[in-house]
């Protein structure tokens, strides 16, 4: 649920700005870091007493007892989740502090020991036999977790035995946690010299710099790059070969087809969906070449380099004020519904956004949806650019979509990452429109219409790009043996080259840009969602342009279910068939739109300059 905005220049004095920061305490209930380990130690033991009570007996529940099993399961994960929604958004605004680290850390360590405590419990229910599950199941007491149980069911045929899952679950710590560990504390340490800087700068810090208008600080930032992954790029290598077995190992005990089945389970995705998905993705490529090309012309290059391609194509001197976008984005979505209005009002009134940018504050953006007994809370970095309004926009987005989830309860208002981006994405293109409205020039319009377009390209086309990436290099970890650096390296050259064609220049020292993203060795598969997610939301919106108001009501409905349903029953509250091949096209439409919408200022801009 991320949607990243570096900063980019110092935000100026806005006592609005300055006085937008979150207030964490009623997590804890006022007690800090000690009310957190307060709440743990008060999950610990009544996990310890549901598990003595339960262990060896769930299927001898009837559902009045299944119900009050549930809620009380309920009010653990509150406790817990209040804890770890405190620790990690604590942490977020102080990563320096030492004492704020340790707690974090703490807080994690206690959680998944008190998930080992419970995990008989989902083992045990799926162990039901079919007939004794839908008798509880249709029961009016379960009603409340029904799609969360049946869902749990769908890993039926994947699941081992309880002593088999209890040494997967702890020997993680010194499998495949500990390699991810290490490639991601390799890949923090990581420095990029730069000829004109007085010290190296983090990786981060230096890949910020190709969102800049320099071309030359692009190319040796890129250069940077590219040299300081090469000393541990064996050691990387290594630990995705070992990722690769690993998860081919237990995807083979697990008893999954194919390298992306279990991605697609956790995201209540069809095999068929995913792979149309990616099939309709790979047929529109040519939209991103598109795109890339028209950057090229307005950048002043015959063909852009991998290293130009977030390069921001016009500069404009506007700026918006904190208590400026918050007026105009609480009235858009005012406009939209006035309870979607009153519910963004909320955020800003009941200290739920922290807003500046400040020393020690992690970058970017994003939303916490917390536990449902709480409210949920938005980080933002605003720095004043127009991009920062969008970005306000998408976050409140999540923020909406999780408040009104909130009835569902613990285990049924977050949705599965397929269609978390439905709220954002909708919310951030209402807003996109009424910025381009109030622009006061064709360059102004073209910047704005660059950065979503940027933005689109990234999370469809480049993701599944990616997605082909993951694919080629399971397949060959699993039918031919372990990948060379080369190896990693031609397959990540091959399947960029697949998406860029002509438009996009590709030398070999980009051939080791996969191997500091974290998303290939945390979670496997995890790529082709943003895509998916992406394409779903614009389908969304443009079900909008189609009906107007009377789409309103099945929208507050999509969001009110939050994860109560299945992806394709969430859509179709909407009207949108995900079922269908042809769904994708209708997302992939409206990008081709803002591209020739973009083409089209890019000429009035180009007409307006002197």
């Amino acid at each position: 649920m991320w949607a990243v905005s570096e900063t980019t220049a110092a935000a100026p004095a806005d006592e609005a700005l300055e006085s937008a920061r979150w207030d964490l305490e009623p997590l804890v209930e006022g007690q800090g870091g000690e009310g957190a380990i307060a709440l743990l130690d008060e999950a610990q033991s009544r996990a310890e007493a549901f598990a003595e009570r339960h262990r060896g007996k769930v299927a001898e529940l009837d559902p009045g007892a299944l119900a009050a099993a549930m809620s009380e399961l309920e009010e653990i994960g509150d406790r817990v989740g209040r804890a770890g929604t405190y620790a990690s958004l604590a942490f977020s605004v102080d990563t320096q502090s030492p004492e704020v680290g340790a707690l974090m850390q703490k807080v994690r360590e206690r959680s998944a020991a008190i998930e080992t405590v419970l995990l008989f419990f989902e083992l045990e229910w799926n162990q039901l036999d079919d007939g004794a599950a839908a008798e509880l199941l249709d029961s009016g007491e379960a009603e409340r977790w029904r799609h969360y149980l049946t869902n749990l069911r769908r890993y039926r045929p994947h699941q081992l035995s309880e002593p088999e899952e209890r040494v997967l679950t702890e020997t993680e710590v010194t499998g495949r946690s500990a390699f991810s560990r290490l490639f991601a504390e390799q890949t923090s340490a990581i420095t990029v010299e730069l000829g004109d800087a007085e010290q190296p700068l983090q990786l981060m810090e230096a890949l910020s710099i190709l969102q800049g208008p320099d071309r030359e600080a692009r190319r040796g930032a890129a250069a940077g790059v590219t040299a300081a992954l090469e000393p541990d790029l064996r050691t990387r290598a290594f630990v995705f070969n070992t990722l690769l077995a690993d998860k081919a190992t237990k995807d083979r005990l697990r008893s999954y087809e194919h390298w992306l089945a279990s991605r697609n389970l956790a995201n209540e995705a069809s095999d068929e969906s995913v792979a149309a998905l990616i099939e309709a993705v790979v047929g529109r490529y040519e939209l991103a070449r598109r795109w890339y090309r028209l950057k090229a012309r307005l950048l002043g290059v015959e063909r852009l380099a991998h290293y130009d391609r977030m390069a921001p194509v016009a500069e404009t001197e506007q700026r918006i004020g904190y208590a400026e976008a918050r007026e105009l984005v609480l009235d858009c979505y005012r406009g939209f519904s006035p309870e979607l209005g009153a519910t963004v009002e909320g955020f800003f009134r009941g200290d739920h956004i922290d807003a500046p940018p400040l020393p020690g504050k992690r970058g970017g953006a994003f939303c916490s949806y917390a536990v449902p007994s709480a409210h949920p809370y938005v980080m933002l970095n605003y720095t004043s650019l127009p991009g920062d309004v969008l970005v306000m926009a998408h976050e409140l987005g999540h923020g909406v979509h999780a408040a009104l989830a909130r009835p569902k309860g613990l285990f049924e208002f977050a949705t599965p990452l397929t269609v978390a981006e439905t709220a954002s994405i909708f919310g951030e293109t209402i807003v996109l429109g009424r910025l381009l409205e109030r622009a006061p020039d064709a360059g102004a319009r073209l910047a704005l219409l660059a950065e979503s377009l940027d933005g689109a390209v990234a999370a469809v086309f480049r993701q599944v790009a990616m997605n082909r990436f993951e694919d080629r290099v399971h397949g060959e970890r699993r039918n031919t043996g372990e990948l060379s650096v080369d190896g990693f390296g031609s397959a990540w050259l091959d399947t960029q080259a697949d998406l860029l064609g002509d438009s996009v220049e590709l030398t070999p020292d980009y051939g080791s840009w996969w191997s500091y993203v974290p998303h290939f060795i945390d979670t496997p598969g995890y790529v082709y969602a943003y895509a998916y997610g992406h394409l779903l939301a614009l389908s969304v919106y443009r079900r909008y342009e189609e009906r107007g108001e009377g789409f309103v009501d099945s929208y507050l409905e999509l969001l009110r279910a939050g994860g109560s349903r299945s992806p394709e029953d969430l859509g179709a509250i909407v009207g949108v068939d995900l079922t269908d091949p042809g769904f994708w096209d209708a997302g992939l439409d409206l990008i081709e739109r803002r591209l020739a919408e973009a083409e089209e200022t890019a000429a009035e801009a180009e007409a307006e300059s002197p």
